[in-house]
């Protein structure tokens, strides 16, 4: 097959990993720098050019949209599923998955476990919203955040509000959830593909921080999943229309929970911490499920 590779260089691990392991399966493997790719959509014929050329025989793509570039993203990704190429992940899928609290809705819709959360406009409202998630301490979010950025936890009521009103005054878009103590600092990595868990790491956040992101300092280590816990990371994904994903979950009081749900996991920490070969399995993927025209939305999400 020929697999296109959205990514803004070729040189950051996922991305060489996934060239690693197309290559090695006799695939030709091509990266597109994402915000070089530019597009023809006034004719009948939808198409992408790339330096000069334009984009043809394109069996499937990998989108590795980063979070700063999303809306340029999508519409490429939009434009290739037009052309029939068959995306690893939709862009549909990738929109809900980059706005947290859309995913949410779809998740708390479908019963899948996740910390009590509020989202509010006003500015007459914010004690109630505290009280909403059972007060201090509480986590707020901004919406646009990635790899723990944008995420303050709040540890009083004076600090909550303080901070809930500084992002409004900011015109920020946030939500504010429980903070789940009994977690410990440590929440599940789970590696989704297809219709299960592939590889699972737990990431425990350093001394003095709650974020557990490796980004931030935190470390991982190997987990064995509870059946709950597979099965909500299967649901999560599933729901959220992604045919990979990196689920995070929290072992609360009350079961699992999911923290989020990443349409563009980094394999390096989890391969090196499970010794997976996690770009093979979603190359293999590819194999046995990109058929031309099959993406369920065609660009119209």
């Amino acid at each position: 097959m020929n697999i296109a590779i959205l990514s803004r260089s070729q040189k950051l691990y996922s991305t060489s990993r996934l060239i690693e392991a197309g290559e090695q399966r006799g695939h030709t493997m091509q990266v597109y720098d994402t915000l070089k790719c530019y597009m023809d959509i006034a004719t009948m014929r939808p198409g992408i050019s790339y330096k000069g050329e334009r984009i043809t025989g394109t069996n499937a793509v990998i989108p590795r949209i980063g979070a700063s570039i999303t809306l340029y993203g999508l519409a490429v990704l939009r434009q290739l599923e037009m052309m029939g190429v068959f995306p690893l992940n939709e862009s549909v899928a990738i929109g809900r998955s980059r706005d947290k609290l859309r995913a949410s809705q779809l998740l708390a819709r479908k019963g899948i476990g996740l910390p009590v959360t509020a989202f509010g406009a006003g500015l007459d409202d914010t004690a109630d919203i505290i009280k909403l998630v059972g007060g201090a301490p509480l986590v707020i979010k901004l919406l646009e955040g990635t790899q723990g950025r944008g995420i303050v936890l709040a540890e009083t009521q004076k600090a909550a509000e303080s901070v809930i009103d500084a992002f409004r005054e900011l015109r920020a878009n946030f939500m504010v959830q429980e903070f789940i103590e009994e977690a410990g600092g440590a929440d599940i990595r789970c590696l989704v593909v297809g219709d299960k868990v592939v590889a699972a790491m737990k990431r425990q956040a350093r001394e003095g921080e709650f974020r557990s992101n490796l980004h931030r300092g935190g470390t991982a280590s190997l987990v064995k999943l509870t059946p709950e816990e597979r099965l909500t990371a299967v649901r999560a994904a599933k729901i959220v229309g992604l045919n990979v994903a990196g689920v995070d979950v929290l072992r609360s009081n009350h079961g699992p929970v999911v923290l989020e749900v990443n349409s563009s996991p980094g394999l390096k920490g989890i391969e090196e911490a499970t010794g997976k070969d996690i770009a093979g399995v979603i190359i293999e993927f590819l194999e046995k499920n990109a058929v031309p025209n099959k993406t369920k939305t065609r660009g119209k999400g």
